[in-house]
């Protein structure tokens, strides 16, 4: 496959992201390489991510090894998504995101969890910077971290970011999916505040030993409806047993609260008059030329909240650079 690496949009712990384009096709993908000596856990998300298909998870778009500047690289391909990741969803918005927007996403988010943990898989690492949005909404990325769920295994390593850690996994005991629906309310913190689930935070070790063993949940912020309340209540039980499912969550009032934000028509979250801080003099080209309604609504909620510029997922042509298969 020859394909031109562009501009890199994102760095991993060991891996850079960049978009890129195919020759063949023109098509703009992502592109997530490493050094193939060094490129043992993404290949380990290359096989967990090849074995998935759903809307709400990145696509799959395959992989390959080149050589570039005399290294052998290890590449994986993935859907691009122009939007950049939620956190930066979350900047754009003017630091936080309203609680309508909030319902879309975490609904969304919920849907690619539960298809994850109907096939056994643990994300182990969700949080903003691992969302991707787009015209669409949001998708699950990042499967780093992830794995296979085994309950007669304990022995697995541990994973992912110590903030949005469950007190289950900041002890070493498990790393199962009740622990994404744990990092999942700390990402609707994150969406609601713009800032971090725990506060008072001064360094890894004691956020973890306060994680683990002072018996506290993040503070549920005081802005939210009630039922926003009450659905992380569901996420940040302490006991992993104790946690709402993520086919439970889907059917929690929260995200009935908007349900006309999702629906066949294109007007209603407008004609319901929730976005009270709009002002009269802003004015918004609604001409969005969509195919999908869902995509048409999404896109005018985001344009009525925005705050700040475009995103800063792009690219100029004097950075692309060829890319060969390392079989030539």
């Amino acid at each position: 496959m020859d394909w031109t690496r562009g501009q890199t949009i994102g760095h991993g712990s060991s891996a850079t992201v960049s978009v890129a384009k195919s020759h063949w096709s023109n098509e703009n993908f992502a592109v997530k390489s490493v050094e193939l000596s060094k490129s043992q856990l993404l290949q380990n998300e290359q096989k967990i991510l090849s074995e998935l298909s759903s809307p709400y998870i990145v696509s799959y778009k395959g992989y390959d090894v080149t050589k570039e500047n005399d290294k052998l690289m290890y590449n994986l391909m993935m859907e691009y998504m122009s939007d950049g990741t939620l956190t930066d969803e979350i900047r754009k918005q003017g630091g936080r995101i309203k609680e309508p927007l909030t319902v879309y996403y975490t609904k969304q988010i919920l849907q690619g969890l539960e298809y994850l943990h109907s096939r056994g898989i643990a994300h182990c690492d969700i949080k903003g910077q691992n969302i991707l949005v787009g015209k669409t909404g949001a998708k699950i990325a990042d499967f780093g971290c992830a794995k296979w769920v085994d309950p007669a295994d304990r022995a697995e390593p541990i994973g992912g970011t110590p903030i949005f850690m469950a007190p289950e996994v900041a002890r070493g005991e498990e790393q199962g999916c009740p622990a994404d629906i744990w990092a999942l309310g700390c990402t609707i913190i994150e969406m609601a505040t713009g800032g971090s689930p725990w506060t008072n935070v001064t360094n890894a070790a004691s956020l973890l030993y306060r994680i683990a063993f002072c018996g506290q949940s993040p503070e549920i912020p005081k802005l939210l409806s009630l039922q926003a309340k009450d659905l992380l209540s569901k996420c940040l039980r302490r006991d992993p047993r104790d946690r709402w499912t993520a086919k439970e969550l889907l059917k929690h009032p929260f995200l009935e609260e908007y349900s006309d934000f999702v629906t066949s028509s294109p007007t209603s979250i407008l004609d319901q008059d929730i976005w009270n801080s709009v002002e009269e003099s802003e004015t918004m080209d609604y001409s969005i030329q969509t195919v999908s309604s869902m995509d048409s609504s999404l896109q005018r909620i985001r344009k009525l909240s925005l705050n700040s510029g475009e995103s800063s997922w792009r690219w100029d042509d004097e950075r692309w650079v060829i890319v060969r298969s390392s079989s030539e």
